[in-house]
Formats: structure tokens, sequence, C-alpha cells
């Protein structure tokens, strides 16, 4: 290929939907700068995983994310954001620690939990955003 612009697309592209493949009940979207927001405004509930490929506790919260993906499937919209590869993101919400799960609702955070909580917190965390839980900040 001798366009790096079209390259760079499906090259993103194919990454997206290979994230979308592996996921056995619903697609968990990985998030950039160029979408973030697009996203986060959606009509329902967006959880955005912040976390990094060398984070151990990350790893660990994986399958419980997943886990969570296919319960809230429909419901809520799961986005994982790379905070090495779109730190100016993580910066904009204050994002010091991780994992860190965040709840956006319109556009704004309106929940947010930090370090291998669980599931069952995470499942409250959703929970609240879903019964109408006003801005956390």
């Amino acid at each position: 290929m001798s366009d790096p612009e079209l390259e760079k697309i499906l090259n993103e592209k194919a990454r997206r939907m290979t994230l979308e493949a592996s996921s056995k009940h619903a697609p968990t979207v990985a998030l950039t700068s160029s979408d973030f927001d697009r996203y986060v405004n959606d009509g329902r509930p967006v959880f955005v995983d912040f976390w990094a490929v060398w984070c151990g506790p990350c790893k660990t919260m994986e399958p419980v994310v997943d886990r969570l993906s296919a319960k809230y499937a429909g419901k809520v919209l799961f986005g994982k954001l790379n905070v090495d590869e779109q730190p100016g993101i993580a910066t904009r919400y204050e994002v010091q620690s991780i994992p860190t799960f965040m709840i956006f609702k319109k556009g704004q955070p309106v929940d947010a939990a930090i370090g291998a909580v669980g599931e069952l917190a995470l499942d409250r965390l959703i929970q609240r955003s879903l019964n109408g839980a006003g801005p956390y900040r």
C-alpha cells in the first residue's frame, strides 16, 4: 500500500473488528481521542475502562469487565481506553491510577471506581448509572 493515511485507517478498522469479534456477547469499543467524545455522548450510559498493557490489575479485571459487558449488552456501551496511547483523554478526566472505571452519561462522568475493585462493586456502579445517578464531581 502506498497511501500511509489509508493504511492507518485500515489497520485501525482491523484492530477494532478483532476486538469486537473477540467478545462473545457484546463488543467492547477501543476508544481513541478521535472518537471518545462521540461515544460518550451516545444516548446510553458508557462504561470506560482506563487501562494499560503493562498493568497487572487491569489484566485481572479484564474478565470481570467482559462478564459485565455481556450482562448489560444493549443497555450500556463498554469501552476501553489505553492511557499510554491516549494520554490526553486520561488527563482530561484526571485519571491518575489504573485501572479506573468511569461511567459517562450525556458526555459527563457520573461515577467512577479506581483499582481492582471486583465485580460486585462495578455492577453497583453500573446499576447506579442506570437508576439515574448524577455527576459525581
